[in-house]
């Protein structure tokens, strides 16, 4: 008999990460609709105040919540709809708001008008994306009329058809009156197709700015970068003209300093730089996703990307890979001087070894000097004992005193000569015991 689901036991995570998978589905979108995107950056610290600040716009309206949960939430009202999502850096609020065939869309006119400007202007960041997507359909609007309106001299409009024909997308991605315009004019697109067409639009453009952060700084790195480059160069020189061992430690400590500087610029830019890639990694597969087909004369999205936003992701990728390649080659330059102080020192350690070798035997002998005097005066001071002993034992037995001192020299010189010798023995044997 298997078991049953109830009598396993759950991972925690599994729902959770089971939810996050179905996460942010395309809205599906009837007839004609306009929809607002509005994105602002922030920090971390700011991502419950997004959220909290949600709540005040139901404060005004009645809000049903649908799909909603930590990092997304859908909100219906009678009057809009939107939907909010929030990201590592960023939260975005998209605005729907259905449009009667064939309605003129005033200049300032929004998907978020229902909504209190006070609330608008207190959401949580700053804002860096905003725009609309205007869907019609081509008995709306004849995608052919569109294109006679292009002016030759006008501005760079962008246009393709996508979803396998399915619908017409034009853009110039410039910001006017506050807001970038897409217009989308479906043929024969279904309600979930339109839904996924818009969704992939508004994340175009939202990741599309959102990568351009990384390029003002890769202009701000880039003339230090090239400073600290030829600074590096100039002690290389240096390293090969330097002549003694205090002006290589110089050097040393100077690319120490350079290698701390650049380790700073890395950690300050490694975050920019990899957003700002992975975020143009997702431009470029959400216009994947399209399946654009060129519209004769016009850039198609993948063209426009590749002219515009492509050489600022190479120079953001050229700048963080200059400031790895020269962290790697300060560490380099530095351990070879590092090798080079490292053998002087030896040199200068062999050499002072060599000279205490030398004060050594130097003692060693004035040892061995100051051992036979002692030897010496060790002799006098013992004859003249027994000079005195047998001073004083010659009224007894009639001896010679000076013969018996004679005789006494050499007995007591090679006594003292034979006790110091051993003496020495033993204190070399009690040191090379403690030196094993």
């Amino acid at each position: 008999m298997h078991p049953r689901l109830t009598d396993l036991q759950e991972h925690p995570l599994r729902q959770r990460l089971n939810n996050e998978f179905h996460a942010r589905p395309p809205i599906p979108l009837v007839g004609a609709v306009l929809v607002s995107h509005l994105v602002f950056k922030h920090s971390t610290e700011k991502a419950a105040a997004a959220r909290a600040h949600l709540a005040k716009l139901c404060q005004s309206h009645v809000c049903t919540a649908i799909d909603s949960a930590d990092s997304h939430m859908m909100i219906e009202t009678g009057a809009f709809r939107m939907r909010w999502e929030l990201h590592t850096e960023f939260s975005s609020y998209t605005f729907f708001q259905p449009l009667t065939p064939g309605q003129e869309l005033h200049p300032d006119a929004t998907a978020f008008d229902a909504v209190m400007p006070e609330w608008i202007q207190g959401v949580p960041g700053k804002l860096i994306v905003a725009t609309h997507v205007e869907l019609r359909s081509t008995a709306e609007i004849d995608p052919e009329s569109v294109l006679v309106g292009l002016t030759p001299n006008g501005r760079t409009m962008v246009a393709a058809r996508v979803a396998d024909d399915a619908a017409w997308i034009f853009t110039d991605f410039k910001i006017d009156n506050g807001f970038s315009r897409f217009l989308v004019l479906n043929d024969t697109l279904t309600q979930r197709q339109a839904g996924r067409t818009v969704q992939r639009l508004v994340e175009i453009e939202t990741y599309r700015m959102m990568a351009l952060l990384g390029q003002p700084v890769a202009k701000e790195v880039g003339p230090w970068l090239f400073d600290s480059e030829t600074r590096l160069a100039a002690l290389m020189d240096r390293i090969g003209k330097s002549q003694s061992a205090q002006d290589e430690r110089e050097i040393l400590a100077e690319l120490s300093a350079l290698a701390a500087r650049v380790e700073h610029s890395v950690a300050r830019t490694t975050f920019r730089f990899g957003a700002s890639r992975a975020y143009h990694g997702l431009v470029m597969q959400r216009i994947e996703e399209l399946r654009e087909r060129r519209i004769s004369g016009l850039p198609t999205f993948h063209e426009f990307m590749q002219r515009r936003l492509l050489p600022a992701m190479n120079t953001c990728e050229a700048i963080s890979r200059r400031q790895e390649e020269l962290s790697a080659r300060i560490a380099r330059n530095s351990q070879l001087l590092r090798t080079r102080v490292d053998i002087e020192l030896e040199r200068q350690n062999q050499e002072l070894l060599g000279q205490m070798n030398s004060r050594a035997k130097l003692q060693l002998r004035l040892q061995e000097t100051v051992e036979g005097l002692s030897v010496v005066v060790l002799t006098y001071y013992g004859s003249q004992l027994v000079q005195y002993l047998a001073k004083g034992t010659k009224d007894f037995h009639h001896l010679n005193t000076d013969m018996i001192t004679a005789i006494s020299i050499p007995v007591i010189a090679g006594v003292v000569a034979w006790g110091t010798r051993r003496m020495r023995k033993k204190l070399a044997a009690e040191e090379s015991e403690v030196a094993h």
